[in-house]
Formats: structure tokens, sequence, C-alpha cells
């Protein structure tokens, strides 16, 4: 059973306050994704287990992209394909004490148990994506490890949301300023609800200036978005 501690309401700019949230003493985890792409919420730090129970992160869109403190994790996972490689390959970071409690039902191919008995070689690995998330470790150390990435991306988003903050308007970003993401910025052109003759002709003047793909996720029409990776130095 799935137990949520809260409904987001729309429009969806923030995270309640913890103490807003409706926790099952019960429960087996907490889970969160550390980065929300679509709306552009981040998680500035993990929240807290208020029953000791392990927390579960889903960091794909943030992996890299910043220090962790995985304290109080039990499970840290994370798809490569945002900031460490290619698409297809997932990076999983397990506690070991909660290795080998999955439900008999659990097929093998998903069985931490099966992938550490087996060295993660249970079934035929993506090599490319594996041999590609290689490169881009070994590039990251080259820039300074993940601190160097980090103040990469601070100064990166800083120039973005300073850019909207002080354009009297025009530009309009509706996040809580304490959940506003490093990754994904979500803007609107010409005021909060934007002008449909501005953001063409904002569209129009990036892709002139080599600035593509701004319109947004698909599921948010209305929405610019712009996505800052490790990998982007553009």
């Amino acid at each position: 059973m799935i137990f949520s501690v809260f409904t987001p309401k729309k429009p969806f700019i923030t995270v309640p306050d913890a103490s807003e949230w409706n926790h099952d003493e019960t429960a087996a985890y907490l889970y969160y994704c550390a980065n929300e792409t679509v709306h552009g919420i981040e998680f500035p730090s993990a929240p807290e287990s208020p029953h000791g129970v392990p927390l579960v992160a889903d960091i794909s869109s943030n992996f890299m992209s910043r220090e962790f403190d995985f304290k109080n994790h039990g499970v840290v996972f994370g798809g490569t394909q945002k900031n460490l490689g290619a698409a297809g390959l997932t990076v999983v970071f397990v506690r070991r004490d909660l290795i080998g409690h999955e439900q008999p039902i659990t097929p093998a191919v998903f069985s931490y148990k099966e992938m550490v008995a087996n060295n993660s070689l249970y079934n035929t690995p993506p090599c490319g994506g594996i041999y590609i998330t290689n490169l881009v470790l070994k590039w990251i150390k080259a820039k300074g490890g993940v601190p160097a990435i980090a103040a990469s991306n601070k100064a990166k988003s800083d120039l973005i949301y300073n850019m909207i903050n002080n354009s009297n308007g025009f530009y309009h970003c509706a996040v809580d300023p304490k959940y506003q993401s490093r990754m994904n910025i979500p803007f609107r052109v010409g005021g909060p609800t934007g002008d449909d003759n501005l953001e063409a002709e904002f569209l129009k003047g990036a892709a002139e200036r080599n600035m593509i793909s701004l319109k947004g996720h698909r599921y948010e029409d209305q929405l610019f978005w712009w996505k800052i990776y490790v990998n982007d130095e553009r």
C-alpha cells in the first residue's frame, strides 16, 4: 500500500512544511524525489524521517550536481541520462541490511540480493551506457569533482534566476525560492501568465542564438523550461 504524506496543490510551486505531512507510523520507508523536473522543485536537503524509517531517494535529475548527505537513507537511485551519461543505465545504492527482504513474487532481475550475489551481472548489463558514464565520471573528476560541479551549477542557475528576478516582472518564475531547482528552471515571458506573442518571439530569438528545447515539458505546455545539467557548459 502506498500512503501519500501530502497532496500537492495546484499550481505545484512548493513543498508543504514537514509539520503538515501525514506520516504513517507503519510505513516501511519514506520515498521522495530529490528534484522534480517538470515544475522545477528541488529539496535543498533530505527530509526528516520522523519514525526512523529509511529514506528512499530518486536523484535521477540532480545526481552528481551537488554534494548529498545520504545519512538515514536506505536506498538511493538515479538514472544516468541527466548528469551521468546516456539513457538506459541506473545507479543504485542500497544499505546492506535491507538486501534480501524482497517479496517472494519479486523477479530475480529486480532482486538486490541477486544483483549483489552476481556482482551486478545477473543479466547482460548496458555496456555502452556504463562506458559513457565512466567517461563522464572521469570528466567530473578532472573538473575538480562534485564540489566544483556544484559551484558551476550554482553560478549558472543564479545567473538565470537573477535575470528573472531583476526583469521587473517581464520574466516570471512562480516556484517558492526555498525549493527552486538548480537543474530545471520553469518560467513565463511577459508576466505570471505569459504573453503568447512575446513567448513566440522569445522562442524565435532563442533558436537564432542556438538555445533550443526551451518550450517546457510536454505535460506543461504553457511553461518554459531552462535545463541545467552537469555536462551543459554552454
